[in-house]
C-alpha cells in the first residue's frame, strides 16, 4: 500500500516554486500577482510607519509634558478673606511639601509662585507666565535643565531669570540681555495700584521641546517671584514630581491625605488627559483604514492565483490522473498565493523599519524639496516629526497582512483543488 505523503511535502514546494518562477508565457507568475506583491508591500509599510509615526508622536508629546510640568499640582480651595478677597495661596508651603515627599512613589514636591506677566526688550513686547522656582527644584526639570539644548549658565539662576527660546526669539533676546518685566498688579498708592516693573538679566536660555512652553514661559527664582507678586510668606501651589507618571491616579488619595484640608489636586493626565483621548481614537480609526488597504492589497491575491489556476489547468489534470490528491494540488496554489503575501510582508515591514528609524534625514530632504515650512511648531506643538518603533506595532502589522494573505489564499486553492481532471483535460 502507497504511503500517504505529509502534507507541505518537498515535492509539494517544488511545484509551487516552478509555477512561481515560469514565464508569463508559460501561464507563470502573472502581473496580478506583481500588483498584489508590490500592493501589500506598500500596504505594510504604510501601516507600520503610520504605528510608528503614532507611536513616536504620542512617546514625544507625553515625555515633554513630563519633563517640564508638574506630574501632579497641588492647591488649596479659596477662603475669604477680611475684605472680601478669595485666597488659595499656601501658608505652610515648606510644612505641605514635606508632607507630600513622604508619600511614597513621590520624587519631589517643589512650591511655586506663578503669575502673567508682560516682558518687554526695546520696542519688543510678549506675554508670559512666570513661574517662581527654586534653583534646585529648577535644575531636577528633564526638560528645562538639559545641557544640549539649553544656553547659559543654569547655576547663575539666582542672579536672574530663566526664558523660554520662544520668547527669546520673539524678543530678540541673547544671554546677558536685561529684559524688562511688567506686571499690572503692582504697588498700591492713593492713587491707585501702579503696575510693578523689575529689569532681571537673562541667565539662561531653555528649550522644552514644547513650542507653546517655550513661547510662553520664564522662571524667577522663588524668593523674587514671592516680592515681585505680592505673595510674602505664601506659595501659589506645590509642584509634585512621582516615579511612575503613567500611574499616577494610584497616588491621589494618599496625596490629599498629606495636603490636609482644602488640599485639590490636578494632575497632568486631567490637563492632557483629552487630547491623549483624542490621539487614541484617531490612532484606532487609522489603523482600521490601513487595515483595509492591506485586504486590498491582499485581494488581489485571489485575482493572480485565479489566472494562475487557469493557465495551469492542464497541468493540474495530468497532476490529478497521475495521483496527486486534491489536498496536494490546494497545498501547491496555497503556497503559490502565500508566498507572495510572505514576500509582500517582509518587504514592507523592511521598508516600514526603515522609514521610522531614518525619519529624520527623509523629512529633513522633504523639507529641503518642499522650499521649508513643511512642519510648524505652531501648530502641531512638537519640533519635529518622531517615529518610535515598537515590537508590538511590528507584530500586529505582520499578523495582519500574512493572516489576510493566508485567508484570502484559500479560496482559489480549493477551486484548483476540486477541479476535475477529465474537465481540465478535455479541451486540451
Amino acid at each position: 500500500m502507497a504511503k500517504t505523503p505529509p502534507p507541505f511535502a518537498a515535492f509539494e514546494w517544488m511545484i509551487a516554486w516552478r509555477y512561481l518562477r515560469a514565464r508569463r508565457a508559460e501561464g507563470g507568475v502573472s502581473v496580478m500577482t506583481w500588483i498584489s506583491l508590490i500592493g501589500i508591500t506598500l500596504a505594510v509599510f504604510a501601516l507600520i510607519a503610520t504605528l510608528a509615526v503614532r507611536s513616536g508622536f504620542r512617546a514625544e508629546f507625553v515625555d515633554t509634558i513630563l519633563g517640564a510640568n508638574a506630574h501632579v499640582t497641588v492647591y488649596q480651595s479659596g477662603v475669604v478673606t477680611e475684605n472680601g478677597r478669595i485666597d488659595r495661596t499656601i501658608a505652610d508651603y515648606d510644612g505641605m511639601a514635606a508632607r507630600l515627599r513622604t508619600v511614597e512613589g513621590v520624587t519631589r514636591a517643589a512650591p511655586l509662585v506663578k503669575g502673567q506677566v508682560m516682558v518687554n526688550l526695546r520696542n519688543r513686547n510678549a506675554g508670559v507666565e512666570v513661574f517662581g522656582i527654586q534653583l534646585e527644584n529648577l535644575k531636577e526639570l528633564p526638560r528645562i535643565a538639559d545641557p544640549d539644548t539649553g544656553r547659559g549658565d543654569i547655576e547663575r539662576f539666582g542672579e536672574g531669570i530663566a526664558i523660554g527660546s520662544g520668547v527669546a526669539q520673539e524678543l530678540g533676546v541673547l544671554v546677558g540681555d536685561r529684559i524688562k518685566v511688567i506686571s499690572p498688579n503692582g504697588v498700591k498708592t492713593a492713587f491707585g495700584t501702579s503696575p510693578r516693573i523689575n529689569a532681571y538679566e537673562v541667565v539662561y536660555i531653555f528649550s522644552a521641546g514644547r513650542y507653546d512652553i517655550d513661547r510662553t514661559r520664564v522662571y524667577l527664582p522663588f524668593a523674587e517671584a514671592q516680592n515681585f507678586f505680592n505673595r510674602d510668606g505664601v506659595a501659589d501651589e506645590i509642584e509634585v514630581m512621582v516615579e511612575e507618571p503613567e500611574h499616577v491616579d494610584r497616588l491621589v488619595l494618599d496625596l490629599l491625605q498629606a495636603g490636609g484640608d482644602r488640599t485639590l489636586i490636578w494632575t497632568w493626565r486631567d490637563a492632557s488627559g483629552g487630547f491623549l483621548r483624542a490621539l487614541e481614537v484617531e490612532d484606532n480609526v487609522m489603523f482600521i483604514i490601513l487595515s483595509i488597504l492591506v485586504l486590498i492589497a491582499a485581494m488581489n491575491i485571489v485575482s493572480g492565483l485565479i489566472m494562475l489556476v487557469k493557465n495551469k489547468g492542464r497541468d493540474i489534470g495530468i497532476l490529478r490522473t497521475m495521483g496527486l490528491a486534491e489536498g496536494s494540488v490546494l497545498r501547491v496554489f496555497f503556497i503559490c498565493g502565500a508566498f507572495t503575501g510572505f514576500l509582500g510582508t517582509v518587504l514592507g515591514v523592511a521598508l516600514g523599519c526603515l522609514f521610522a528609524i531614518y525619519i529624520d534625514p527623509l523629512f529633513a530632504f522633504v523639507n529641503y524639496m518642499m522650499g521649508g515650512g513643511v512642519w510648524d511648531p505652531s501648530i502641531r506643538g512638537i519640533y519635529h516629526l518622531p517615529a518610535k518603533l515598537e515590537s508590538g506595532d511590528v507584530l500586529s502589522a505582520v499578523c495582519l497582512s500574512l493572516g489576510l494573505s493566508f485567508v484570502v489564499t484559500i479560496f482559489p486553492a480549493r477551486r484548483a483543488a476540486r477541479m476535475n481532471p477529465v474537465e481540465a483535460l478535455r479541451y486540451e
